[in-house]
């Protein structure tokens, strides 16, 4: 009978239905919807650590602040920025990332800190080496990635990012995703879903988050490199990671450093960005 055929055809069309799977738009969206807010631990409350929490609370982040003075010395700071201030230890437990900025060699403090963090837990490396303040450190001086060094003084591999940009930069500097010339920041690790993870992290402070490679290669995002704090946009720093020279870059370093300490506090934000460029550029053959 037509009308019985019809109803046969409704009813497979209705079971085929509800036999197929949901969506996986929908599971994507649940998917970013989990990783959108993570609750972050950063060691380190100077000018970029600081900076950092209060960004990311202000992005929706769970975020503790810990350093190496104890909570009751940054208990205000925290409060004002949205964080919750907690001991170094505190700072590593229960988190999913943990941002470490302190000076290069103050890792060695932190021995033992991550024997009892899970081996998923995101750890990302803000900081950069500079002999003057931190000491000699022979592996570095002979070549090794700093943050190669960072990951072994503590035990497990750190993503490398947030180190190539100035204090103002990203206090002031960051922009809406999608704005022309907005300043990129270059990130560099050899876990994959670790580094697409800090990537996320560093859009949501304001700046377009640039895949520099594996750790190794983060030579490249050091000081006295073309990439180092110079405040190019995504198209320019690729090819400023690509030119850099490593036999040049800590001579690069050390002479900025001393133009900068000669000048004093003349120096505006945009000239130091300037001498940054015109230091760390090839020379003219």
């Amino acid at each position: 009978m037509p009308a019985d055929g019809r109803g046969a055809r409704r009813s497979a069309r209705h079971a085929a239905r509800i036999r197929s799977p949901r969506p996986r738009l929908k599971r994507a969206y649940i998917h970013i919807r989990e990783r959108t807010f993570m609750k972050i631990g950063i060691i380190g409350a100077g000018n970029i650590g600081a900076t950092l929490a209060r960004k990311l609370a202000t992005s929706g982040h769970a975020v503790k602040l810990a350093n190496s003075k104890g909570p009751d010395s940054i208990r205000a700071l925290a409060g004002d920025i949205g964080a919750a201030a907690v001991s170094k230890e505190e700072a590593v437990r229960g988190v999913e990332v943990v941002v470490l900025s302190i000076p290069l060699a103050n890792y060695r403090d932190l021995a033992g800190l991550f024997n009892d963090v899970p081996d998923d837990v995101v750890v990302i490396d803000t900081s950069n080496y500079y002999p003057f303040r931190d000491g000699a450190i022979a592996d570095v001086d002979g070549g090794m990635a700093e943050s190669v060094w960072v990951g072994s003084q503590i035990g497990r591999p750190v993503v490398k990012a947030w180190n190539a940009v100035l204090a103002a930069t990203l206090a002031e500097k960051g922009q809406p995703e999608g704005v022309d010339g907005r300043i990129a920041i270059p990130v560099a690790g050899d876990v994959a879903k670790a580094k697409a993870i800090a990537i996320e992290l560093v859009e949501a402070t304001g700046f377009d988050a640039l895949d520099a490679g594996g750790l190794a290669a983060s030579w490249r995002q050091q000081p006295g490199t073309p990439a180092y704090c110079t405040e190019l946009a995504a198209n320019e720093l690729k090819e400023a990671l690509r030119s850099a020279d490593r036999s040049r870059a800590a001579d690069n370093r050390d002479a900025l450093i001393k133009e900068f300490f000669a000048a004093g506090t003349s120096l505006t934000h945009d000239d130091m960005v300037a001498r940054n460029r015109a230091g760390t550029a090839a020379p003219k053959s």
